[in-house]
């Protein structure tokens, strides 16, 4: 059975003005049927404005439909009676790690949500050690969140998200507050998440780079679905991803433009190494 489950979801947001008259209405997801199954690593890309994290919030039942419905592990996420059994299977990491970050000591921050569920106290601390090992900030558990960077606010954030034991971690450009190094970090750890603990990942971000690891990507424009495969299958559509005012791994990129001048480069190329590979290939096979 599919774990996040839409069809036919849209969503309106409706402007009014001080009176509380319409003043115009905006479709920001229109007609978007998904399906992620249990243990999937899904990669959602868009420009801004593109319907990306008004999708996300529907998954966490932060928004619901306008018209059509979601389902989270069999639950429609509309039906008020589903909404904290949603939030535990279906959890959400935002953009701004301080947001979501309320305890004075790392471990406590984490423990928090845990607490709140009413999970035995000798079971938050085995879920507190547990999650953090699995983004890499045991050693910080004494600290501060104050004095930890922003790669590892948004670590902490993570952990405090898997301490509630989610079947899934919706991921809502968790980097785009953060420098490069913070980036490697989060997505390294989310990675992790999917490889090791088999999370269902499903991550929403601009920055190509971060997706090349994931299993699906869905590329979204004016909120509608536009492309869907794997990495490597949307990152061979160069034109149409620049069509979409969206950028390319420069790696990708350089090996289009090669193959444009006439070099035998396969299609989709993700890393320095592949294209590494294929250009001494060439080499080899001339000479």
């Amino acid at each position: 059975m599919s774990l996040i489950r839409s069809k036919a979801l849209s969503f309106e947001y409706i402007r009014r003005d001080e009176e509380g008259n319409v003043e115009g209405i905006t479709r920001a997801v229109d007609n978007v049927s998904l399906d992620v199954q249990q243990g999937d690593f899904v990669a959602i890309l868009g420009h801004n404005g593109s319907g990306k994290s008004t999708l996300a919030k529907h998954i966490n039942a932060i928004l619901h439909p306008t018209e059509g419905t979601v389902w989270v592990d069999g639950m429609d996420t509309s039906d008020e009676n589903n909404l904290w059994q949603v939030r535990q299977t279906a959890g959400m990491v935002f953009q701004n790690p301080d947001n979501q970050i309320i305890g004075q000591v790392v471990e406590e921050d984490v423990g928090f949500g845990p607490e709140n569920l009413g999970v035995p106290t000798p079971e938050i601390w085995q879920r507190v050690e547990e999650s953090l090992k699995a983004v890499g900030m045991s050693e910080y558990r004494n600290h501060s969140p104050n004095k930890l960077s922003g790669g590892q606010k948004q670590r902490v954030s993570i952990a405090g998200v898997i301490a509630m034991h989610p079947k899934c971690i919706i991921l809502d450009e968790p980097t785009a507050m953060l420098d490069p190094s913070g980036r490697k970090e989060v997505i390294r750890a989310a990675r992790a998440l999917n490889d090791v603990e088999k999370i269902t990942v499903i991550l929403i971000t601009h920055y190509m780079e971060e997706v090349i690891y994931a299993g699906k990507v869905l590329v979204m424009d004016k909120g509608h679905i536009k492309m869907q495969g794997s990495p490597r299958e949307i990152f061979s559509r160069v034109e149409e991803l620049k069509e979409l005012r969206l950028a390319v791994p420069q790696v990708t990129l350089l090996a289009h433009e090669l193959k444009k001048r006439g070099l035998p480069i396969p299609d989709g190329i993700l890393t320095t190494y592949e294209l590494t590979e294929a250009l001494m290939k060439i080499k080899r096979t001339e000479g």
